[in-house]
């Protein structure tokens, strides 16, 4: 299907610019038409996902254009196991926030959905482009809609939450910009796959150690690492429950996807004599935000700080693959084995993106719901909810043990394989690693649903609704989602599997 991805990409861009033309006081329709435009993302990505070849693997779908000859610029697209499940990703959890705005949103509804489509476009095309003029040019689209997104609909410190976000990210898009000239003027090209061939700066570690840093610096603070990680509670708290549910789901990978899309292929020799660095920093962000998470009493609050917590798996997985092993496969060098563990590690890595995604965006759906209800996020307010609103206590509970990780769940699966892997080759860090499971398991099992929905029922509290019938329908696709690959993930851990074999291949 030629311009699969550009349509992908675009037609949000598209739709956001038809919105401009809908006379102001149609509301109605601009909900209608953005809810429409955004399913023809999601329907392209769920063909891009079945028609994709597993057998042949690679990078597919490709679209190459010229651009900017003068300095090599080539508008390239194209896609594999670790973009696919991010794209779909994207496209379902924008359709999910526009439906849910529809029935939250009541002030300046035309300028909201033009820049939320604004969003998803930069979104995707972070994750279509293989050419650094353009991923720079869509990693940067993606900033300013967040920023006004928060800033106009957010909370009472809005302007401090967006312009704290704006600033950290900018910073690290400073850094990043850097690398890629650095990149350009010593291989004079633009192209991603291109670069991780030419392996830049070989013969010269420092500055090959300037160029990984400047990238390093711009990924954590998206994913976000500690101790990059401090404008993103703040984010979170006072965004609006559909910008807080982009953030978390997709915001974020953004960071991760360019460890295994840069990072690692084109500096593996950097990434190799700083893994065990970044794996520490990984670490610390894991066990700092279980347990920052649990001193938590707002709900939000403690949901964005637990982002913190499970991103963290997803750096440790990328640095156990990246290490020189230490532990027990430093005593039993069996390259097979090694080899296996560190892939098994990746494909963990790439599939708690996307089970995080759907859990967390989840959550901070479910967060919104009971705020627009009880006009309180503070949890020491509830208790014995369970017996007053048994539909949103289900799907609660479903979804907070998805993400501490009990097996049946999504969360389980991919967490299970990045201790699988790290337990290999970076055995110490991977078994303190494993208390941050622990952690978050007493803090979701405590604070949320024994403090929420168990005990005697407040007064208070005994006229409380459940959950209506659009709200199920919103929540009904990423529950679907966490029992179905949590139970069968074959389906994407194929997709995905084949794609970090490939990666490790190559270094």
């Amino acid at each position: 299907m030629p311009y699969l991805l550009s349509a992908i990409t675009l037609l949000p861009l598209l739709g956001s610019l038809v919105i401009l033309f809908i006379p102001r006081g149609q509301e109605r329709w601009v909900k209608i038409w953005s809810i429409a435009i955004s399913l023809i993302p999601l329907a392209l990505s769920a063909y891009l996902w079945f028609s994709y070849d597993f057998r042949a693997g690679g990078i597919q779908f490709e679209e190459v254009y010229n651009w900017i000859p003068a300095i090599n610029v080539r508008y390239r697209m194209g896609v594999d196991g670790l973009s696919i499940p991010l794209i779909g990703l994207t496209a379902l959890l924008s359709t999910i926030s526009l439906y849910y705005s529809a029935f939250t949103i009541k002030e300046r509804i035309k300028e909201y959905y033009f820049l939320f489509l604004l969003l998803e476009t930069g979104l995707m095309g972070v994750f279509t482009s293989l050419d650094f003029f353009l991923f720079y040019i869509f990693w940067e689209v993606g900033l300013v809609p967040m920023y006004f997104i928060i800033g106009v609909w957010g909370g009472p410190r809005r302007e401090y939450a967006a312009i704290k976000f704006f600033m950290y990210t900018l910073a690290g898009s400073v850094f990043m910009l850097l690398s890629i000239l650095a990149i350009f003027f010593a291989e004079g090209t633009f192209d991603i796959l291109q670069a991780a061939e030419l392996r830049p700066f070989t013969d010269n570690f420092f500055i090959q150690s300037l160029a990984f840093w400047g990238f390093f610096l711009a990924f954590a603070i998206k994913v976000p690492m500690w101790p990059f990680h401090t404008w993103l509670p703040d984010a979170h708290v006072e965004a609006p429950t559909a910008g807080s549910v982009i953030l978390a789901g997709i915001l974020l990978k953004l960071g991760g996807y360019g460890f295994f899309r840069i990072l690692l292929p084109i500096f593996p020799q950097a990434f190799n004599a700083f893994a065990l660095v970044i794996a520490i920093l990984a670490l610390i962000s894991i066990v700092y935000g279980a347990l920052v998470s649990m001193a938590q009493w707002d709900f939000k609050k403690l949901i964005a700080y637990s982002s913190v917590n499970h991103m963290g798996y997803v750096i440790l997985g990328v640095a156990a693959a990246a290490a020189t092993p230490i532990g027990l496969a430093a005593t039993n060098p069996d390259f097979q084995a090694v080899f296996d563990s560190k892939a098994i590690a990746l494909s963990g890595a790439v599939l708690e993106m996307f089970n995080h995604g759907v859990i967390t965006g989840g959550l901070f759906l479910l967060v919104g719901i009971i705020y627009e209800r009880a006009h309180t996020r503070e949890l020491r307010e509830f208790g014995g909810l369970g017996s007053r609103v048994p539909v949103y206590y289900a799907v609660l509970t479903t979804a907070a043990l998805a993400s501490l990780g009990l097996p049946g769940l999504a969360g389980f699966v991919s967490e299970f394989l990045i201790f699988r892997g790290a337990l290999v080759t970076l055995t110490p860090l991977a078994v303190i690693a494993i208390s941050g499971i622990i952690i978050t398991a007493a803090m979701f099992l405590w604070k949320v649903i024994q403090l929420m929905f168990l005990g005697p029922l407040k007064e208070k509290w005994v006229g409380l609704p459940d959950m209506t019938r659009w709200e199920i329908i919103t929540m009904a696709p990423l529950v679907f989602l966490m029992v179905l690959f949590g139970l069968y993930p074959a389906p994407i851990l194929d997709l995905i599997n084949g794609a970090m074999v490939n990666l490790l291949g190559s270094l």
